[in-house]
């Protein structure tokens, strides 16, 4: 029980937005002696005394004297199973508080790794009177006997399952049980049949008036069920070919009965994987679109991945569509999908909150214009805006004499959407001349309020033949002899910096996620395809990229509060040294992801990543991509300095590993659920760690991810269909998580 309080005096309230209350003590708290003034203490701070000549230090402030309305406050940042195992315990007055709805009413469990069944059962019992919103998503680990739990948290209004092993007849089974559901997340895995679905689950779901589906085999879903639909997100994951080698091939025919109709649709989402059969599946449930667009829809966003994504020939009348009411708050197509005109129509005299133009080349002037010219309504609404890969030809009203983007109307572009707080500029390029205006990271700088931010690794370089900040210059030798020159070397104890993140990071003090990608980086690990042996350089280096080296690295050290951080594609890296003070300035990181750092012939920052890694206490996630990365023993020992690790992927073509040393690294680290390795060694070395990993600590870690696997093996792809999907897309895919369409869960 001590030790229980001792747990709670111990959160910080610093930070917390708390609005001044009057504070009720209770009595025999407050009972302060009537003191004398003048009195010193030690330390030079004074000490009360009583009448009768006693001295008497001031009572410290507990818990306990704490109002309602500030512990509750504290108690918000406590996951619900704390709350309820190892607070609500500790006295009445916590267990009165801890049962509060503003704490048990929404509840999101995706980050309980540690919660096995029987866990979960015990604290869906506790919370079946209380909460209203339960969020599953990605806890892949539990049972079907416990999701048939769910059935008594009869006040459900939202249930996101997505990831879960949720049959047809245990989904009929919760809509009989769930009559006020209104917000549906789930997967439709092979086998789904809606006609298991019984007249009580039917009804149900024509309530529902948000549904999230993760395709992984062709259907239609539950959508035909759902008349009153207001949000539909889809999220299509199925692979062309299945197990056995034969074709998948959508079945599905327009005409039929089961065809979606979407009268009051206002929200429309669709993330595609690469692949035909996700193309044609979207073309059939975006048939109905060609006919009749929903009077009321305010957002459209559809990501297909690849150069050539399947045309649409009811796209530009959908875009005329939704510019008609002048409402359009988010837009996402994919570039041949719209053309200049279309997209006028779908913007003027709108005020979106999100915009995305990946790799739509040809639309970026009139995007520009629109957003720069009065086109747009309210720029200043605009919150998110994507432009990764629009400097591609062919394209030329905005493009300047080099070839790339009138990078010059950013510092407009800056003033218009002041409010700007997510912005992805991955796969561009940028190549400053000093006599073409200021500095691309100076005009970002007016976005006071940006949190999110990717850019091309050469918009950080001062040139290509441009040498490190503090690289000495040789000095003439007295002999007559041209002076050796060795390769400049980052110093910490140099007083220059970079100057082109400089404005940028001390403007932007509310920056979190930075990413620093070069225009040609291609990670080694594949989606759906196996991995290609030939790769040995990344395609189409930017010679500008080249330029970033340790001491940009150390610049962005300049942003203490940076949260997650992805390097990738910077070769000009030498030793790592800038790398490790970056990690010693931030110390709040908690996502690191590195990838093709320096040469890819040998990995020349070997010792500098250990003194990084040593620096990162309060890492929870990292990701490593590099071809030749020895995890050693010495590796793994610093690597166990990060105690709250949770994931941990590591993609190394030619990289070696020690199994005793990750056998010791999961043992000391008890937090690690996930450990993806995809590096070079035999099959039957990867699949006896593998087994060991799961064996041994799968009973404790009823979470655990444990995946070791050759980068190079034929049977790669299969592999990768089994990790589940929460964990593809957070932590062992490479992929931009800045300005990507919301998250596609309704809870």
């Amino acid at each position: 029980m001590l030790r229980k309080t001792q747990l709670l005096l111990s959160l910080n309230l610093s930070g917390l937005n708390v609005a001044p209350v009057e504070a009720r003590y209770r009595s025999g708290y407050n009972r302060i002696p009537r003191t004398m003034s003048g009195i010193e203490g030690p330390g030079g701070g004074r000490r009360s005394q009583t009448q009768d000549g006693e001295d008497s230090s001031p009572p410290r402030a507990g818990m306990s004297d704490l109002s309602d309305e500030i512990l509750l406050c504290v108690l918000r940042h406590v996951p619900v199973p704390d709350l309820l195992t190892n607070v609500a315990p500790v006295c009445r007055r916590f267990r009165w508080l801890c049962c509060d709805k503003s704490l048990l009413g929404h509840v999101s469990l995706s980050e309980a790794f540690g919660a096995d069944d029987v866990a979960v059962r015990r604290l869906l019992k506790q919370l079946s009177a209380h909460v209203t919103s339960l969020s599953l998503n990605g806890v892949y680990w539990l049972s079907g006997a416990t999701l048939e739990r769910l059935s008594r948290c009869r006040s459900l209004t939202r249930l996101d399952v997505s990831g879960c092993r949720l049959t047809s007849v245990r989904l009929s089974r919760l809509l009989c049980a769930l009559k006020l559901l209104r917000s549906l997340a789930f997967d439709v895995a092979p086998g789904f049949d809606a006609a298991q679905l019984s007249s009580d689950a039917v009804d149900g779901l024509s309530r529902l008036s948000e549904l999230r589906q993760t395709l992984l085999t062709p259907s239609y879903g539950v959508v035909p069920c759902c008349p009153r639909l207001r949000r539909l997100m889809l999220q299509f994951d199925i692979c062309d070919v299945t197990r056995e080698g034969e074709g998948v091939s959508c079945q599905l025919m327009v005409g039929q009965s089961s065809v979606p109709h979407y009268r009051h649709l206002r929200e429309f989402t669709a993330r595609l994987a690469p692949g035909e059969v996700n193309q044609t599946l979207l073309l059939l449930y975006l048939a109905v679109f060609s006919v009749h667009v929903p009077e009321h829809l305010t957002v459209f966003l559809v990501s297909i991945p690849g150069p050539n994504p399947v045309p649409w020939p009811a796209a530009p009348s959908l875009a005329g569509s939704l510019g008609r009411r002048c409402d359009l708050e988010a837009l996402q197509l994919p570039r041949s999908w719209l053309d200049p005109l279309s997209l006028k129509q779908a913007l003027e005299g709108s005020s979106p909150r999100h915009l995305s133009f990946s790799r739509c080349p040809a639309l970026l002037p009139q995007v520009f214009r629109l957003l720069l010219e009065g086109g747009v309504k309210d720029p200043g609404r605009l919150t998110s805006l994507n432009l990764s890969g629009v400097d591609h030809p062919p394209y030329s009203e905005s493009c300047g004499a080099d070839g790339q983007p009138g990078w010059a109307a950013m510092g407009r572009l800056a003033e218009a959407c002041r409010n700007l707080q997510h912005l992805n500029l991955m796969h561009t390029h940028y190549h400053h001349d000093d006599g073409g205006g200021a500095h691309l990271c100076a005009s970002l700088a007016g976005l006071r309020r940006l949190r999110c931010l990717a850019l091309p690794a050469c918009a950080l370089s001062d040139g290509p033949d441009a040498q490190p900040a503090s690289a000495p210059t040789p000095s003439p030798s007295p002999f007559g002899r041209a002076p050796r020159v060795g390769l400049p070397v980052y110093s910490p104890d140099s007083d220059s910096s970079p100057s082109g993140s400089g404005h940028l990071l001390a403007a932007c003090r509310a920056l979190e996620t930075l990413e620093v990608i070069g225009a040609g980086f291609v990670s080694a690990l594949p989606r759906l395809e196996p991995c290609g042996r030939a790769y040995v350089e990344p395609r189409g280096v930017c010679e500008w990229a080249r330029g970033v080296g340790d001491a940009h690295l150390a610049a962005l050290a300049a942003a203490p509060g940076l949260r997650r951080l992805t390097l990738a594609g910077l070769p000009g890296v030498l030793r790592g040294t800038g790398l490790v003070q970056l990690a010693r300035k931030c110390g709040d990181l908690q996502a690191l992801s590195l990838a093709n750092i320096g040469s890819l012939k040998i990995m020349n920052y070997s010792a500098a990543l250990l003194d990084a890694l040593r620096q990162c206490r309060q890492l929870q996630e990292l990701r490593l991509e590099q071809p030749y990365l020895n995890a050693n023993a010495a590796f793994f020992e610093a690597l166990s300095c990060c105690s709250r690790l949770q994931r941990l992927c590591i993609v190394s073509r030619g990289g070696t590993f020690d199994p005793g040393a990750v056998e010791g690294f999961m043992e000391r680290c008890g937090l690690v659920v996930t450990c993806h390795m995809f590096m070079s060694g035999t099959l039957v070395a990867c699949r006896g760690l593998q087994k060991r990993l799961r064996d041994r600590f799968s009973g404790e870690r009823p979470a655990l991810s444990a995946v070791v696997y050759p980068l190079h093996h034929e049977e790669l792809p299969s592999v990768i269909r089994d990790v589940p999907l929460a964990l593809l897309d957070r932590v062992t895919l490479f992929q931009s998580q800045v300005a990507q369409p919301p998250r596609l869960s309704p809870c």
